[in-house]
């Protein structure tokens, strides 16, 4: 099994589950600002020039939460995703699809708002991108006053998923006040040892 990666992106996800799950993978570390991501080879592994892409035997994929999901589901003995036909399998996908439709967007628009020198931001939008995470982040802190994990009673992949894209959208937007069991939650999840391992460079 091969992880292409590049640290600080998405790759870090399949990563991190990858430590979770204890599997044997090879990690190739690509370099982004020598063009690593554009040459004729990893286009041919992604067209669109990025991270993560995964191959594990005959099945090549990429998109971050496309991969977690496969490998949950290929390894179920790791308790990673609950049975299918079960709740926790339902919650699992509607977590996992939120996290990518509501979560994500707003903190990659911040991303790029971000990247000027403050004088030349558009602090209009950044304002607006804000308050659109935070409004996804109060649905996770509503879910997470009755329940330690996202899907079910142990941390899986849904929280895995959805609190790498949390996480990231708490540092852009400066915190995340008011919300008690979302903060418990993510401190929680960023204390795991294979966090701090797959973020380790």
């Amino acid at each position: 099994m091969k992880l292409y990666y590049a640290p600080r992106t998405r790759a870090t996800r399949p990563r991190w589950l990858l430590e979770e799950l204890g599997v044997p993978y090879e990690l190739v570390r690509l370099d982004r600002a020598a063009g690593a991501l554009r040459t004729p080879e990893h286009l041919a592994r992604h067209p669109m020039g990025r991270v993560p892409v995964l191959e594990d035997g005959d099945a090549r994929l990429f998109e971050s939460a496309a991969i977690c999901l496969w490998l949950a589901e290929r390894f179920p003995e790791k308790g990673m995703l609950p049975p299918a036909g079960t709740p926790g399998r339902a919650l699992t996908y509607q977590w996992l699809f939120f996290a990518m439709d509501e979560l994500e967007p707003p903190v990659e628009a911040l991303h790029g708002l971000l990247r000027p020198p403050e004088g030349e931001r558009d602090a209009a939008a950044i304002e607006a991108q804000k308050a659109r995470f935070l409004e996804g982040a109060r649905v996770l802190d509503l879910a997470l006053r009755d329940r330690p994990f996202l899907a079910g009673d142990a941390f899986g992949v849904a929280d895995l998923v959805t609190g790498a894209v949390a996480s990231w959208g708490k540092a852009l937007v400066g915190g995340i006040d008011g919300m008690p069991a979302l903060a418990a939650w993510l401190a929680g999840v960023k204390a795991r040892p294979a966090w701090k391992r797959a973020i380790a460079d």
